[in-house]
């Protein structure tokens, strides 16, 4: 169950930076602002689902 918590947290931050992105779309947040949270918050959420699958090695 610990190891979801983070994986929640980051949907909930790419889900309310995406609804973000759609009021800036409606103009009424500006796209330069919410544009690159979006992009921030995809990135952590992939770059985290990556390294969770990561193979290091034979020990």
């Amino acid at each position: 169950m610990l190891a979801r918590i983070p994986i929640i947290i980051m949907t909930v931050i790419f889900i309310i930076a995406f609804v973000l992105q759609l009021l800036g779309m409606l103009k009424v947040v500006p796209l330069y602002i919410s544009s690159p949270i979006l992009f921030i918050s995809i990135f952590l959420l992939i770059s985290y689902w990556n390294e969770r699958k990561r193979f290091r090695g034979y020990h």
